[in-house]
């Protein structure tokens, strides 16, 4: 049995698990090492199963704890070769990673421990930020933790999925009446900054498919979003397309500072 659990979603700390009773994997280190084996305990997991770790991208939310992670476990570590570099010299990881990173390239498939995963590029403001497709041992999921704008490649990759966790940032009307910075608002709201809920629900209509089981939807806003408005704004978007939220995919929005519930696939 697989098993889905986010340990932490949003600019507080990103880090999502995949596992089973043989072997596991973390997708970004953005919390620490105590609080992913703590969150893993509550769901009666141990960490000790987790074999690898994929990066999305360099941001501090979803590398934070990364050096220390890898230090302490010296898990092999996964990211294309120019976050590779960047990893390097970045505070968080420089003289932490040893000769754990394993480079990946776009759109090419690779297998570790029976996981095989292809990572692709999608827009935002790191030095690069790629989703992951995911298929665990016949299980598929699609990651697409931070990206600007619903393009095609995300699109597609969407569509190949069991189980999608899409990014729902932001709700427009709210960041733009809340307290932000023009230039904070400008960066959220361009091409190469973040979802927001309408461009969530816009993708969902382009890439459901009836093999979609699962829709999670991650990264939301403390300040400019709410669960139930992201939740709304999906679920909205796919009854517009005949899809029923319960019966046709589940419909979730994954917690900020605590892991969510373990998800069983």
């Amino acid at each position: 049995m697989v098993k889905f659990i986010s340990l932490s979603s949003g600019s507080n700390g990103n880090s999502y698990y995949i596992g089973n009773d043989t072997t596991a994997l973390l997708i970004d280190v953005g919390v620490g090492a105590r609080t992913i084996k703590r969150r893993l305990a509550e769901h009666d997991l141990s960490v000790d199963s987790v074999k690898m770790v994929l990066v999305t991208h360099d941001h501090v939310d979803h590398i934070k704890h990364l050096g220390s992670f890898t230090e302490r476990y010296g898990l092999p570590v996964f990211a294309t070769e120019k976050l590779k570099r960047a990893l390097s010299y970045h505070f968080c990881t420089r003289g932490r990673l040893g000769g754990c990173v394993h480079s990946l390239k776009l759109d090419e498939r690779t297998e570790w421990e029976g996981v095989q995963f292809t990572p692709f590029q999608v827009p935002h403001d790191a030095t690069e930020t790629v989703g992951f497709y995911i298929n665990f041992f016949g299980t598929k999921f699609t990651f697409l933790t931070d990206l600007g704008e619903p393009t095609d490649v995300a699109v597609k990759y969407a569509s190949m999925a069991d189980n999608l966790i899409v990014e729902s940032n932001y709700d427009v009307d709210m960041l733009m009446r809340g307290d932000y910075t023009a230039a904070l608002k400008m960066r959220i709201m361009q091409n190469n900054g973040h979802l927001s809920n309408e461009q969530t629900a816009s993708l969902l209509k382009r890439a459901y498919h009836k093999s979609l089981k699962n829709i999670y939807l991650c990264h939301l806003s403390q300040n400019n979003n709410t669960p139930a408005l992201a939740y709304e704004s999906a679920k909205d978007a796919l009854s517009s397309i005949g899809v029923k939220v319960g019966s046709d995919v589940m419909l979730y929005c994954l917690p900020r500072c605590e892991a969510s519930t373990k998800y069983c696939l």
